[in-house]
């Protein structure tokens, strides 16, 4: 009975850590021990393929990956990729968040319509798109010609092939930032809109005075979400062109990708992941401070 009194007592006292526990554990087992095991292996010159033991060699495999201009050329895709796709989807995200924020017949269509993109599955939009973008039966290019357009190849083409897949990841991810800033309209207050009307202020005024201040709290953080995941873009560039034509659309991911599962390069590939880990958590920091200094 004293033992099973102590017992009870013991969970009692520490239920403050043994609720959390299996949280913390997931966290450390899934996410925190992957993190440090590749910062751990970017110090080190491991080769699956060379047959030599894992060897410490510190800051060397870093020289020698900047140096690479690949890797630097994977860098300058990754941010003009970002930029790309996360700037029309912030633009266009808006436009539809205002429309939708408004009544009119239809609307709880147009929502759902709005979701397909974001439920359907990265390889099989990779499929289609291809067969969109092909060169001699795909419907972009039969467009163009009825248009009296000469063809394009789309993602055949080292100047196409970047803004190609940008366009396929504007056409899946802009509803998402569209949902994230329908909320953030639908939960502001209509005084402010009341008073400018009531000044004799016009649309864009009211649009633009009031409105985008509002919302730009929400609207960064839907900024944050999606350059974050539009610099970690994997699916959708190696369902389409593995990287190519060439390395035309190599980013940093499909780089690391090749480095380790192609060349079986493990520490160097570490080291370009480490980069990537590096350049994501750096433009998250800016972005969120942005958007503290906005709320102030």
């Amino acid at each position: 009975m004293s033992a099973g009194k102590q017992k009870g007592s013991f969970v009692e006292r520490h239920l403050h850590i043994l609720f959390p526990l299996p949280a913390v554990t997931f966290v450390v087992v899934m996410m925190l021990f992957p993190v440090l095991y590749t910062f751990f292996l970017s110090f080190t010159n491991w080769n699956l393929t060379s047959g030599m033991p894992l060897t410490v060699v510190f800051l060397r495999s870093y020289q020698r990956i900047i140096q690479e201009p690949r890797f630097v050329a994977a860098l300058g895709r990754t941010f003009s990729f970002t930029l790309m796709a996360v700037s029309v989807e912030t633009v266009l995200g808006m436009i539809i968040a205002l429309i939708l924020n408004r009544e009119f017949k239809g609307k709880g269509l147009a929502k759902l319509v709005m979701l397909l993109p974001l439920v359907s599955t990265p390889v099989a939009i990779g499929i289609v798109w291809n067969l969109f973008y092909d060169p001699t039966i795909g419907l972009a290019n039969f467009v163009l010609t009825r248009l009296g357009l000469p063809r394009i190849a789309w993602v055949g083409s080292a100047k196409t092939v970047l803004p190609s897949l940008a366009l396929v990841d504007i056409w899946q991810w802009t509803p998402m930032i569209a949902l994230i800033l329908l909320a953030g309209l639908a939960s502001l207050s209509t005084e402010p809109y009341e008073s400018a009307r009531v000044d004799g202020a016009s649309e864009w005024q009211i649009f633009w005075h009031v409105t985008l201040p509002m919302v730009m709290p929400t609207l960064l953080t839907a900024v944050i979400l999606r350059s974050i995941d539009a610099l970690k873009t994997f699916d959708i560039i190696y369902a389409m062109t593995g990287g190519g034509p060439g390395y035309s659309s190599e980013t940093l991911n499909i780089m690391a990708f090749k480095y380790s599962f192609e060349y079986f390069r493990m520490g160097q590939a570490s080291v370009i992941l480490v980069f990537l880990f590096i350049l994501v958590l750096l433009m998250s920091l800016v972005i969120m401070r942005l958007r503290k200094s906005l709320e102030l």
